[in-house]
C-alpha cells in the first residue's frame, strides 16, 4: 500500500505566490516500498548522471579505497525507513529516501529528472523527509553529497542545512561534503 500526498496538501499555509511558482497542483508526492520498480529507475538515472562526474576521481584511486568507497555509498535497504516518489502529470520525475543511520536520521538518494528541474520537486520530497523525522521523534537530519554535485549543494544550503565534519561511513570518501539541519 502506498501514501500518496499532493504537493498542495503537503504545502498547505505556504505563500501562495510560492506554490505558483513551483507548480504545486501537478506534483504528487508517493510513499512506496524501495523496491518499487519506479524508484529502481530514478535511482538508476541518478548513478547514470552521477557515476561518470566522479569517474576520474575514483580512477586515481587504489582497488581497496575504491572497495571502501563502494561500502560506504551501499544502502541496506532495511535501513529504509521511507522511500518517496515525486510524479508530475502522472510520471515519476523525483526520488528521496529516509535511512536510519544508528541514532541519526539520513536523507538519501536524492534525484530529479532533469526535465523537472527547477519546478520545487526536490525540495517538496527533502520537506516530506524533513515531516517523517519529525513524526517520529527526530530532530536532525543529515546528508552527504560530493564535491562534484554544485546544485545539490546549492540546494541544500538554501534549504538551510549546513556543513557538519564528515561522518561514517563517508570518511573513507575524501570528496564527501555532509550537511545537517536541525529541524525543531
Amino acid at each position: 500500500m502506498t501514501d500518496r500526498r499532493s504537493l498542495a496538501d503537503h504545502a498547505a499555509g505556504a505563500d501562495p505566490v510560492e506554490l505558483d511558482r513551483v507548480q504545486i497542483e501537478r506534483v504528487e508526492l508517493e510513499r512506496v516500498d524501495w523496491h518499487d520498480s519506479r524508484a529502481v529507475a530514478l535511482r538508476a538515472a541518478m548513478d547514470d548522471e552521477i557515476g561518470p562526474r566522479y569517474a576520474a576521481d575514483v580512477a586515481e584511486f587504489d582497488p581497496a579505497t575504491v572497495a571502501a568507497i563502494s561500502s560506504a555509498l551501499a544502502i541496506d535497504p532495511d535501513d529504509i525507513v521511507a522511500t518517496l516518489i515525486a510524479s508530475v502529470d502522472g510520471v515519476p520525475v523525483g526520488h528521496a529516501a529516509l535511512r536510519r543511520l544508528g541514532q541519526e536520521w539520513e536523507l538519501k538518494r536524492v534525484v530529479t529528472l532533469p526535465a523537472a528541474r527547477g519546478r520545487g520537486v526536490s525540495r517538496a520530497l527533502i520537506t516530506e523527509i524533513e515531516r517523517l523525522v519529525v513524526e517520529q521523534g527526530g530532530t536532525r537530519l543529515i546528508l552527504q553529497t560530493g564535491h562534484r554535485q554544485p546544485e545539490a549543494i546549492r540546494l541544500y544550503e538554501w534549504l538551510g542545512y549546513r556543513p557538519i565534519p564528515v561522518y561514517p561511513p563517508y570518511d573513507a570518501i575524501t570528496f564527501s561534503h555532509c550537511y545537517a539541519r536541525d529541524l525543531v
